[in-house]
C-alpha cells in the first residue's frame, strides 16, 4: 500500500529545497555584485614614445569600447574582450605616428582600481611570436593572419614587385567586427608577411570590402614622378558610400577625406575598379541593395578615380538568391586557344555571368554558372596589374579555427590561376592551382599506371604524411566508385551519377574524355580539390586529426585504371 502522505511530503521538502537553493545562489550573486569594485569610464594620457601600444585579450571576456584621442581627434576607436587579469592574447596597436604626442586613452567601463593599464604598455617589437604559426589549427599553406579575425580578401594588386593581400581584419578579438584592412605581401604568392593594419575605421565608420589598382599613367593625380600610386577603393559601412585611399610606397597609406561614390540605395558596397583600355576610361562595378531586396551590380566610369558617373546596372537573384550578391569581381578574359574575349562578372558565392562589355553596359550570354562547388569559399577576389598577365584568385575560406586556445580565426584559399576554357558544357571558368604552389614540393611519391580493384591492396599503405598534393587520373572503368582516403577523409567519386562527395558536400564532376583527373590539396584546416581538369572546384574545410596521417586509394563494384598517380608532401609557408 502507497503512503501517499509521505509522498507528498518528500515531494514538497524537494520543491523546498529546489527553491532554497536558487534564492541562496541569488543572494550570493547580489551579495557578490554588491561587493565587486564598481565599473568606472577610464581616462589616461601619455606620450606615444614607441611603436605600439600593447592592448590583453580574454576570449569570451566582456567587449569595452576604447578610444585614443590626438589632438582632440578621435583617432582609432574599437570594442576589444579586454583581459583585467591574465590574458590569453596580446593585440598591437600602431602608434608610431604620434610619436612624442600625448594621447588620451579612454576606456568604458573597467573595473574600479583595474591594474589593466596600470602602467600602460607600449612595445617597439611584436612579442606575441611564441609559437606562432605553430598552432594547431593553422593552416600550413593557407594564408591567415597572427591574431584576430580575417574574412573577404581585399584590394589584390601587384605593385612595386610584391603581391599585396588586403583583408577584412579585427586585430582586437578572434571574432567578426572592427572591420579594418589587415595586409600581407608575397613575393611569390606562396610566403606571406603580415604587416601592420593599412587602414583603419574612420568618420565614414568600419573599412568594409573593395579593390585596388595601380595608376600608372597618374589619372588621379595621386602619384609621384616614378612612383605610380596604388589606389584603393573600400566601402565606409557608416556612410554607406565609396571611399578612396592611395599610397606610393606600398607601406604607408593616405585616404581622400571626402567620398568618391555617394550612397546610393540602402545597402551598396564593395567597389570593384578595372581599367578599360578602348575608351581610356576607369570602371567602377559596386553591388547595390535595390527595392524588395533585389540585388543589383551599378557600372560606373571615370577618367581620374575620383569623378564616377553611374552609366548602367544589372540585376541579379534577391533575397536568399544569391547570385550577383555583393562582392562583385569584373575581369576580361581571352578563350583559351582563340583571340575571343569575353567578361565575366561574379558575385560573393561565385556565381558568375559571361558576356560583352562595351565600356558602359555589360551583357550576359550566359549567367548563374558555378563557379565553385565546396563549402563556405566566399567573397573571391581576383589580382590587378598582375605581372605575368594572368588572372590570380584568392577567396575567403571559413576555416574553423576558433578552438582550443587559438587566438585566430578564419582563412586565405591557396591562390588559384583562372581560365576560360571551351567545354563540351560550353564556355566556363577553369580554376587550377598556380604554379607557384610546386616550390612548396618537398618529396616525391610516384606510382605509375595500376588497376584498381575490389579488395586490392593499398598502393599507399607505407606514407605518413600531413601537407599533401595528390595528382590522380583515371577511368572508371566497371568500378562504381574510386575512393581516394586523405588523412580520414573519403573523396568518393561516384562513377555511375559521376558525382564527386567529400565530407556530405556533393557536386557534379563528369568525366572529361573518359577521364577524371583529380588535385587535391590537403592542409590542417581541410582539402581544397580540383576535379574535372579544373572543371570543379570543391573547397571542404573541415579540421583534420593530427594523428591521422595515412592516405588510401580503392575502386568499389568493379576494376577502375590508374593512368598517373603521384603525392607531394609538402612544406610549410611558415618554415
Amino acid at each position: 500500500m502507497v503512503n501517499k502522505s509521505g509522498q507528498f511530503k518528500s515531494h514538497f521538502m524537494k520543491i523546498f529545497s529546489n527553491i532554497f537553493f536558487l534564492a541562496l545562489l541569488s543572494i550570493t550573486a547580489w551579495a557578490q555584485e554588491r561587493n565587486a569594485p564598481p565599473e568606472v569610464n577610464y581616462s589616461k594620457y601619455f606620450t606615444a614614445e614607441k611603436k605600439y601600444l600593447v592592448l590583453p585579450v580574454k576570449n569570451g571576456a566582456p567587449k569595452r569600447n576604447v578610444e585614443l584621442w590626438v589632438d582632440g581627434i578621435n583617432t582609432r576607436f574599437f570594442d576589444i574582450e579586454l583581459a583585467e587579469e591574465t590574458p590569453d592574447w596580446l593585440a598591437y596597436l600602431d602608434i608610431s605616428q604620434w610619436k612624442g604626442k600625448p594621447v588620451e586613452l579612454r576606456v568604458d567601463k573597467i573595473k574600479q582600481g583595474s591594474g589593466v593599464f596600470n602602467p600602460i604598455v607600449q612595445s617597439d617589437t611584436d612579442g606575441n611570436d611564441d609559437g606562432l604559426y605553430k598552432e594547431k589549427f593553422r593552416g600550413q599553406f593557407h594564408f591567415s593572419p597572427k591574431r584576430g579575425w580575417t574574412n573577404d580578401p581585399n584590394g589584390l594588386v601587384y605593385y612595386n614587385g610584391e603581391y599585396h593581400l588586403f583583408f577584412q581584419h579585427n586585430p582586437y578579438g578572434r571574432g567578426w567586427g572592427n572591420m579594418s584592412w589587415g595586409h600581407a605581401v608575397s613575393k611569390d604568392l606562396v610566403h606571406w608577411k603580415e604587416l601592420d593594419v593599412a587602414l583603419h575605421p574612420g568618420p565614414f565608420g568600419p573599412v568594409f570590402s573593395g579593390g585596388a589598382v595601380v595608376d600608372q599613367e597618374n589619372t588621379s593625380g595621386l602619384g609621384k614622378p616614378g612612383k605610380p600610386a596604388m589606389v584603393m577603393f573600400f566601402t565606409g559601412a557608416r556612410a554607406w558610400s565609396q571611399y578612396l585611399a592611395w599610397s606610393t610606397d606600398g607601406r604607408s597609406f593616405q585616404k581622400l577625406e571626402k567620398a568618391v561614390v555617394p550612397r546610393i540605395n540602402k545597402d551598396n558596397r564593395d567597389p570593384k575598379v578595372v581599367w578599360y583600355e578602348p575608351s581610356k576610361q576607369w570602371v567602377m562595378v559596386v553591388y547595390v541593395e535595390r527595392a524588395h531586396e533585389q540585388h543589383s551590380m551599378q557600372f560606373l566610369t571615370s577618367p581620374d578615380l575620383k569623378d564616377w558617373t553611374p552609366v548602367s546596372s544589372i540585376n541579379g537573384g534577391a533575397g536568399r538568391d544569391g547570385y550577383l550578391f555583393e562582392c562583385p569581381e569584373f575581369f576580361q578574359l581571352t578563350v583559351e586557344g582563340s583571340k575571343e574575349t569575353k567578361w565575366i562578372l561574379t558575385g560573393a558565392n561565385s556565381e558568375y555571368a559571361i558576356g560583352n562589355f562595351d565600356g558602359k553596359v555589360f551583357k550576359p550570354e550566359t549567367e548563374r554558372l558555378n563557379g565553385q562547388r565546396g563549402r563556405d569559399f566566399y567573397a573571391a577576389q581576383t589580382y590587378s596589374n598582375e605581372p605575368k598577365g594572368r588572372r590570380i584568385e584568392i577567396g575567403w575560406w571559413r576555416t574553423h579555427t576558433d578552438r582550443e586556445g587559438m587566438n585566430f580565426n578564419q582563412s586565405m584559399s591557396i591562390p588559384l590561376e583562372l581560365k576560360l576554357e571551351r567545354r563540351t558544357e560550353g564556355l566556363r571558368l577553369i580554376r587550377r592551382p598556380v604554379k607557384e604552389l610546386e616550390a612548396l614540393r618537398n618529396k616525391t611519391y610516384s606510382y605509375g599506371k595500376m588497376k584498381l580493384k575490389d579488395n586490392s591492396a593499398n598502393p599507399l599503405s607505407s606514407l605518413d604524411i600531413e601537407l599533401a598534393e595528390i595528382r590522380l587520373e583515371f577511368e572508371p572503368g566497371t568500378a562504381k566508385e574510386v575512393v581516394l582516403n586523405v588523412r580520414g577523409v573519403p573523396v568518393i567519386y561516384n562513377a555511375v551519377k559521376q558525382e564527386l562527395t567529400i565530407d556530405g558536400v556533393t557536386a557534379s564532376a563528369p568525366l572529361q574524355k573518359g577521364k577524371q583527373k583529380l588535385i587535391i590539396y590537403a592542409d590542417r584546416t581541410g582539402l581544397e580539390v580540383f576535379a574535372g581538369d579544373g572543371l570543379l572546384f570543391m573547397p571542404v574545410n573541415i579540421n583534420i586529426k593530427p594523428e591521422i596521417r595515412s592516405l588510401s586509394i580503392s575502386a568499389r563494384g568493379g576494376t577502375a585504371s590508374v593512368s598517373d598517380l603521384k603525392v607531394y608532401q609538402l612544406e610549410s609557408i611558415w618554415d
